[in-house]
């Protein structure tokens, strides 16, 4: 048997912020658990809501060096859906209302996180043949573990693969105060190792350190070999491209089922979709204030509201786009310019834009029910685990065809019959809004066409099984 340890800041039920919780929560869960025993380890912050941190139970303590400091290290242990989950307590760093905070504070924090993660390993009792690494808070393991080696036999060969879920954050701080903070050699502050552009950057010293990479699409990791996506590592991965392997994300398809869905307002299948799925759109538009049309073409958005997803194009043609037969229910928070360009049109349309300016999971499964369309016009995204929600709801994806969003929707082709949602290439409001137009024209008037795509959609699967053989293949290769 095979022993996995996946390290992460974040995982669903725990504690969510973005996608990566999506992926650590669920992926470990379908594993064959007679071949490979896969285990969590996280931060026990004390914003993880009280019903499971009374579950936590206590299992040892030990005092950890980070430099000249001397730091408590708890460990507590939950099992969760036959996964064991590790806690690492620290009040001092896992403290306060959220996950991550101001940017000098998460530096330190993660490098403790990422010290005690390998420290507590001899004190639990398993050792990994892999240690699995989500993202930059993480990115400090492999570089420890190589430390490690040096002074215990006991650490050598583990191996390390690390998961880039989205290369824009990276990790970055002052290289003196991080050799303060981290108490790593010199050796390990070069442009070669964990030195970058003058500081130090903890996502290279994974991608460095680590056995193997992988990016959450196969796309993406194309991509991110380029100046545009690279974002100042595109030389790094290029140079570790014989070793990186886009794996495309899943989704829980027991949790995004609408033929048994508590949260949405009428269950259907991909059978009898063409009955019963208007019947969400009207409820909806009834408890939104939205004037009641089944015939009117819904678009929807659950998003971060930010310039990465595309707003800036939303922005630049939505009064165009409030024009024609349609209506569009956006949900989520971000930037304050984008949080009040959209109540600007809710306030300026009230019977066509409802904007919700808040974040709610219930919510969010109403609009992937109700709505027709889904638009995600992204200026660039690693996966996109919205897109995914919308095939399996019926709600056809209009994309801009970059990263994950290439390799899970495929373009509509009138001609040929195919396709499961309608795409665009460039970076441009007007190429935008002209396939909305598109997609509008097919819904109104090759309504069986329509029907058509949202079916093909529907069968897609992009559950995690997929995605768990691939990893399953990768972990037995290294």
């Amino acid at each position: 048997m095979m022993n996995i340890l996946f390290a992460a800041s974040e995982a669903v039920p725990f504690i969510k912020t973005g996608g990566l919780a999506d992926v650590v929560g669920s992926l470990p869960k379908e594993f064959d658990k007679k071949e490979y025993n896969i285990r969590v380890v996280l931060p026990n912050y004390t914003s993880i809501p009280r019903e499971w941190r009374d579950q936590f139970r206590f299992l040892s303590h030990f005092y950890m060096d980070l430099n000249w400091r001397q730091q408590y290290v708890g460990i507590f242990e939950y099992k969760h859906e036959g996964i064991t989950y590790y806690f690492l307590d620290n009040e001092y760093y896992f403290g306060g209302m959220m996950p991550y905070g101001r940017a000098y504070e998460d530096i330190e924090k993660f490098a403790f996180f990422s010290k005690a993660v390998l420290s507590s390993i001899p004190v639990i009792g398993f050792r990994p043949d892999i240690i699995h690494c989500h993202d930059w808070q993480t990115g400090l393991i492999p570089v420890f573990l190589d430390n490690f080696r040096y002074g215990d036999e006991f650490f050598r060969g583990i191996k390390t693969i690390m998961t880039i879920h989205n290369l824009r954050f990276q990790g970055i701080w002052d290289t003196k105060r991080v050799r303060d903070i981290t108490g790593l050699p010199q050796y390990y502050f070069s442009p070669d190792k964990l030195e970058a552009y003058e500081d130090a950057n903890y996502l290279k010293g994974g991608i460095v350190y680590s056995d193997w990479i992988t990016t959450v699409s196969h796309s993406y990791a194309e991509e991110i070999q380029t100046p545009f996506y690279g974002e100042r590592l595109d030389g790094l991965i290029r140079a570790r491209s014989n070793n990186l392997t886009g794996i495309v994300n899943g989704i829980d398809y027991d949790e995004y089922n609408p033929e048994t869905d508590k949260m949405i307002f009428k269950n259907y299948s991909v059978s009898n979709f063409r009955r019963e799925k208007g019947k969400n759109k009207l409820a909806l538009q009834k408890e939104l204030g939205l004037k009641e049309d089944a015939k009117v073409m819904m678009i929807g958005i659950v998003s971060r509201l930010t310039d990465q997803k595309g707003f800036d194009l939303i922005d630049c043609i939505m009064d165009e786009l409030c024009q024609d037969e349609v209506q569009i229910v956006a949900l989520g928070t971000g930037e304050d310019k984008y949080e009040n360009m959209l109540r600007h049109f809710a306030w300026k349309y009230p019977d066509k834009v409802s904007a919700n300016i808040y974040y709610s999971e219930e919510m969010s499964h109403k609009i992937y029910a109700s709505a027709d369309a889904f638009l995600m016009p992204s200026l660039f995204e690693p996966c996109g685990l919205s897109q995914l929600m919308s095939l399996r709801y019926g709600t056809v994806p209009i994309v801009r065809q970059t990263g994950g969003l290439i390799d899970t929707v495929e373009a509509y082709n009138e001609y040929e019959k195919v396709g499961t949602g309608f795409g665009f290439m460039n970076y441009n409001a007007h190429e935008m809004l002209s396939i909305v137009r598109y997609a509008q024209s097919i819904y109104f008037d090759k309504k069986r066409q329509w029907n058509k795509i949202v079916e093909r959609g529907m069968e897609e699967d992009f559950s995690w099984k997929n995605s768990a053989l691939q990893y399953q293949e990768l972990y037995e290769e290294l």
